[in-house]
């Protein structure tokens, strides 16, 4: 007689057990990853960039940076140094040029190397006109060598008359009118 085939027999890995501890490790098993505490393990790690420095104990463009240094950056970066300079002498240009000079004379405007100076009278801007080789001299010490190349001397500005009493033909108010 023939053996009637029984009920397959487990394996080794399938061995069941009635009390109920293979069906609690497979449930333990499934919801590791689902439980609060590791969502929230997972949510941290995976919020982190990857491909980001850590910060370390040497400086970087990360820590807290001195007013100072970014403004020397920004000025820099928009080329702006020149021009600072140049109203920085304009600002001390009686102590650059003398107190006298200074009091009788003004710089109005700097562009591409020339500088405009306004002077009160005429014996002013005579006066600064044969100082000019010196006062370029100095400016190029405080703004960089090339930096003035001539200083165009202007005289007063002249009140203009208009009314009944003016001539026809006339020289009008001399410089030192006023």
């Amino acid at each position: 007689m023939a053996e009637e085939p029984g009920p397959a027999q487990p394996g080794p890995e399938e061995e069941h057990r009635d009390d109920g501890l293979d069906l609690a490790r497979q449930l333990t098993r499934a919801t590791a990853g689902s439980t609060p505490a590791a969502r929230k393990r997972r949510a941290k790690r995976d919020r982190r960039p990857r491909d980001t420095q850590v910060s370390g104990a040497h400086p970087d463009d990360r820590d807290p940076q001195l007013l100072g240094s970014q403004l020397e950056r920004l000025v820099a970066d928009q080329g702006w140094a020149l021009e600072l300079r140049v109203r920085g002498v304009f600002a001390r240009w009686p102590e650059l040029v003398g107190a006298d000079v200074g009091a009788h004379c003004t710089p109005e405007t700097f562009a591409e190397g020339k500088l405009v100076v306004r002077a009160d009278s005429t014996a002013w801007a005579t006066e600064l006109t044969h100082l000019a080789p010196a006062v370029v001299r100095r400016l190029n010490q405080e703004l960089g060598d090339g930096t003035v190349t001539v200083i165009d001397v202007l005289g007063p500005h002249t009140p203009k008359r208009r009314g009944r009493l003016r001539t026809r033909d006339s020289r009008g108010p001399r410089d030192t009118y006023g």
